[in-house]
């Protein structure tokens, strides 16, 4: 059996933008039927996750490299070139 495929979403309080970029994350993966849960976190709290999590989408600078990959997201909160963004969660959860 598959795990359930994991998609921490981060910023670096796990307030503001992440806010806007998980709402984004969550239509993305309902849009095409992609079965995997959004956790909302703050950056500082990513290495606690990691070893479930499938994908890191974040608006922050990550403080250190990840075992899983890491999707910079920051034009979802400028609304320019999000199709780029969409495809990198989607390809990094394939």
């Amino acid at each position: 059996m598959q795990k359930e495929k994991l998609v921490l979403v981060a910023c670096g309080t796990g307030i503001a933008t992440s806010t806007v970029v998980c709402k984004k994350v969550e239509e993305l993966l309902d849009k095409n039927h992609v079965k995997a849960k959004v956790i909302q976190c703050k950056i500082a709290e990513v290495g606690s996750y990691e070893d479930q999590a499938t994908v890191l989408v974040t608006t922050t600078i990550p403080p250190r490299e990840y075992k899983i990959p890491v999707v910079k997201a920051l034009n979802y909160l400028t609304n320019m070139n999000t199709e780029k963004t969409d495809k990198e969660i989607l390809d990094a959860l394939k």
